[in-house]
């Protein structure tokens, strides 16, 4: 938790000795050394938060994981892994996607790029790549015609975040950033970089880019110093970590281990919406249709505004007002933006369609909580 040396088993992006001497905050995270705020200069998470949500933040997102798919057979085993319809992408186009177990449970989320007819990109999380990899390799590795490699060394990502990013990163590019849709990508020059993949994709919950450049640390830092240089007449701010969490948070978004896991199912979860039923078979499929036919899930992912003084902390037990245990918190914390205290938790589902208040117990204290509607929060659009 100190800018003491590193411990040398953790892994290392190529900004590590930049963010070492910004004085940032670092931790072990999923076995890599990252910055989870850099509270110089009146900085820290509160003031990086708040940078995103009025301005921009720039993030070192490269110990993400890069998987890549290549071959005629990659649609086919893209298809047989993860729950959402590949077939519907078009070249350019990405979308937010998860591998399940056979029981419809998460492996983990993922992106899902379209490189082209044969060629798809899979971000995965970092802390469970090398799982991913060995779990992919085992479901789809004998499929006919594909290669599968694991790119991630070869890839640093920054991600650039806020209502300003798309200025900010406009000033070291000729591509046409307007043009590119949420969730679409295209390839160009930054900052004098060439063939930088560049994604209108982030977690968020505002607009931003992330890009994909060669790992090599001169490169990489010399993309994260021009990115700061561009964004300085906007107030940008390096963010760690910790204003990650808060932002994807308030925008609603589940984190693998918190709202999704290995015991957590895709409609439990709240990812109705990305999963495909109908696109034909695939890992999980088998049980998530008889959670459909059974009536439902018998949980669900509920978000909760703390109604009396006191933080809903990850793991505090959730219950009903008079006191029966009934879920868990997932995922809680003051939200910096809202200016109150938000959690998301898993309860069953009857509370959940009932929109009945709860108790979370913070500690010693009992606090009320009242349901609310996921997202806390939704940016304006323009």
């Amino acid at each position: 938790m100190s800018t003491a040396a590193t411990t040398p088993d953790l892994k290392k992006t190529a900004l590590n000795a930049t963010h070492r001497a910004l004085k940032a905050k670092m931790v072990d995270f999923g076995g890599w050394d990252m910055p989870v705020e850099y509270p110089g200069n009146g900085g820290g998470l509160i003031a990086e938060h708040i940078a995103v949500r009025t301005g921009v933040g720039l993030f070192d997102v490269s110990h993400m994981g890069e998987i890549q798919f290549r071959g005629p057979g990659s649609l086919a085993a893209v298809q047989k892994i993860t729950m959402n319809d590949a077939s519907k992408l078009k070249d350019g186009q990405a979308h937010y996607s998860a591998l399940l177990t056979p029981e419809g449970t998460f492996v983990d989320d993922i992106l899902v790029h379209r490189l082209g007819e044969n060629d798809y990109l899979l971000v995965v999380n970092a802390g469970t790549k090398d799982k991913d990899f060995a779990w992919i390799r085992k479901q789809a590795g004998a499929m006919p015609g594909i290669h599968l490699n694991d790119y991630s060394s070869y890839y640093s990502q920054l991600a650039l975040q806020g209502p300003r990013a798309l200025e900010t990163l406009q000033k070291l590019t000729k591509v046409d950033l307007g043009a590119i849709k949420n969730y679409w990508f295209t390839w160009g020059t930054v900052a004098g970089v060439p063939n930088v993949l560049i994604a209108r994709t982030g977690y968020s919950g505002e607009d931003g880019f992330e890009v994909y450049l060669p790992s090599d640390e001169a490169t990489t830092v010399k993309m994260w110093n021009a990115l700061l240089d561009a964004g300085a007449e906007f107030g940008i701010r390096p963010c760690g970590l910790g204003a990650r969490n808060t932002l994807r948070l308030e925008a609603g978004m589940s984190l693998y281990g918190h709202e999704i896991s290995e015991e957590i199912n895709a409609f439990e979860g709240g990812l109705d919406r990305w999963l495909k039923l109908d696109k034909g078979d695939f890992i999980g499929r088998d049980a998530l249709v008889a959670v459909q036919q059974s009536g439902g899930p018998k949980r669900r992912i509920v978000g909760l505004e703390m109604v009396e003084r006191g933080i809903g902390r990850d793991g505090y037990c959730v219950k009903t007002l008079d006191g029966t245990p009934i879920g868990t918190v997932t995922s809680g914390s003051p939200a910096p933006f809202l200016k109150t205290n938000i959690a998301m938790a898993l309860v069953p589902a009857e509370v959940a369609a009932s929109g009945a208040d709860v108790i979370v117990e913070c500690r010693v204290n009992h606090v009320r909580a009242k349901q609310v509607p996921l997202p806390f929060y939704k940016r304006s659009k323009k």
